[in-house]
């Protein structure tokens, strides 16, 4: 027979009531907290929107979602990308770009480029690792790919970095788990 008062006692009562360590704080304590998380949060923000300018890209940083363009990258690969308008898209490059009716963006080669007199450029991307081209992942009637449809291009790359975002993406109780944790402890970390 266990008594109630007898579950967790090994544990100290800090561990077991994390909203207490709140309630000890003083207003002042717990406003400077607040603030400084919120700084934490925006400048994250201002980091993110400043890299978007420098790079032309509106998204500068991608994870890769799937094994289609191994050996060159592997799935949990981080990519950063530039998408500076006037460089011409050239066969060999490594794209990123979205399909009108998908929501995630696609790491793929170019494999053939047709650039009209005019200065118009359409361009066919295939997976390294796939058979065939992507034609049958464009919107449907659409056989080629155009400038705007380009998110960015691959420049550089940090191998697995990005699995942790799969892992979130993937499990998404962890990623909640993970955010609290964080957020606790950048509220309950004390100044010495």
């Amino acid at each position: 027979m266990v008594r109630a008062g007898a579950v967790g006692a090994h544990l100290p009562a800090s561990s077991l009531d994390i909203f207490g360590d709140l309630k000890k704080m003083n207003k002042r304590q717990l406003y400077y907290q607040v603030l400084n998380f919120a700084m934490i949060v925006s400048s994250a923000l201002m980091i993110w929107k400043g890299l978007i300018v420098l790079t032309g890209s509106e998204s500068p940083i991608v994870v890769v979602l799937s094994g289609s363009m191994e050996p060159a990258f592997h799935r949990g690969d981080l990519l950063f990308l530039t998408n500076f308008r006037e460089d011409p898209i050239r066969a060999g490059e490594i794209v990123v770009f979205k399909v009108e009716g998908r929501d995630i963006p696609i790491v793929h080669r170019v494999i053939k480029v047709h650039e009209k007199d005019n200065g118009d450029i359409k361009f066919l991307t295939k997976g390294d690792n796939n058979e065939v081209d992507d034609r049958g992942l464009y919107k449907e009637g659409q056989n080629w790919l155009e400038k705007k449809d380009v998110v960015g291009r691959a420049r550089g790359f940090l191998p697995y970095v990005g699995m942790v975002t799969i892992i979130m993406n993937d499990y998404p109780k962890f990623k909640y788990a993970l955010l609290a944790v964080m957020g606790a402890y950048v509220l309950l970390k004390r100044e010495s």
